[in-house]
């Protein structure tokens, strides 16, 4: 399985490619615009097989337990397959992305890991996906929902602890 750091600052799926004599990773536009990322800056990056990550992210229990029966919005690029695997969109250059395992009002159990720079809670959910929770502690397992949803983090309020 792979390990992710408390310090991710964001998690997509793109392509290398091969520009003169340099190999270039493109990070999505919706990045910069959401802050996970600022341009200048320099960051260190992991690239992980995509089949591999696939393998992870479809054996069992590789959710932390943080999986949901609910049901999501209706929509076909948001509803969760039976086999476990997420459907995935296009993005920016055509690169095939994950979407996110959330939709917004849907309800679910989470772990709070850490606290993230504002002192909000972070839980991680399947592939790494980031629940931000506002007044919550690391340890705490409350049920939430979420409020709002973005390519690689949504936010979530407390509705039981």
């Amino acid at each position: 399985m792979v390990e992710i750091t408390d310090s991710l600052a964001c998690l997509y799926t793109g392509r290398v490619e091969s520009r003169g004599d340099d190999y270039v990773v493109t990070v999505p536009a919706s990045e910069i615009e959401h802050g996970s990322v600022s341009v200048g800056e320099t960051y260190r990056i992991a690239v992980l097989d995509r089949a591999e990550v696939a393998d992870d992210a479809s054996g069992a229990g590789s959710d932390g337990g943080a999986s949901s029966g609910h049901d999501t919005d209706g929509s076909a690029s948001g509803s969760p397959s039976n086999d476990g695997q997420r459907p995935t969109s296009r993005g920016a250059a055509g690169a095939v992305q994950p979407d996110p395992p959330v939709s917004e009002g849907e309800v679910r159990d989470v772990t709070i890991e850490t606290l993230g720079d504002k002192g909000d809670g972070i839980a991680k959910i399947e592939r790494g996906y980031v629940v931000i929770v506002p007044d919550a502690e690391p340890g705490e397992e409350p049920t939430v929902e979420i409020t709002s949803v973005r390519e690689n983090v949504s936010f979530a309020n407390v509705v039981e602890e």
